[in-house]
């Protein structure tokens, strides 16, 4: 029997679940940084992130209560994507909207939720608490913008070619 294709390879956008939609964001936290969006519409990432960031795991301390805390905050769905311009080019929900795969890193992909700290992909190390960073304009990166320089995935071993000759 051939292996079932997994849902993000069979499912547009809308069509899938609510856990199929939350299991694609890979915890790397770039959306919870916080963005300046000047008068002409230029837009410029900070490495500032949102209070109720866990900045360790990259994980919201608060995700189901959050907009009570962040009434602001960003409850994303499909239908959102279109007119959203601010996420990363590393994330799922944008790579799969622009036609593109997951990344090897992904959890879905890698089986492994600490893949997206080890391949550089999350802000783990690289952020600061909104509650001691001061002026956001102190805090201008470029790098939650752009796709991260990652390593590729490293093929497993081929087991013919590594046993010895006979």
């Amino acid at each position: 029997m051939p292996a079932q294709k997994p849902f993000w390879k069979t499912k547009t956008l809308t069509e899938m679940t609510i856990p199929e939609w939350e299991s694609l964001c890979d915890g790397c936290g770039r959306c919870c940084l916080h963005k300046l969006r000047y008068d002409g519409g230029e837009l410029a990432f900070t490495n500032v992130a949102c209070r109720l960031l866990d900045l360790g795991t990259c994980q919201c301390s608060k995700y189901e209560t959050r907009r009570d805390h962040v009434p602001d905050c960003v409850t994303l769905t499909p239908a959102d994507l279109a007119d959203i311009d601010w996420l990363p080019p590393s994330c799922a929900y944008r790579r799969l909207k622009e036609g593109k795969g997951l990344a090897w890193w992904h959890p879905l992909v890698s089986g492994d939720p600490g893949t997206v700290h080890t391949a550089g992909i999350s802000v783990s190390g690289r952020a600061v608490d909104e509650r001691y960073a001061g002026p956001l304009e102190h805090h201008i990166v470029e790098w939650p913008g752009r796709l991260p320089r990652v390593p590729k995935a490293k093929p497993a071993p081929d087991p013919v070619a590594a046993k010895e000759p006979t």
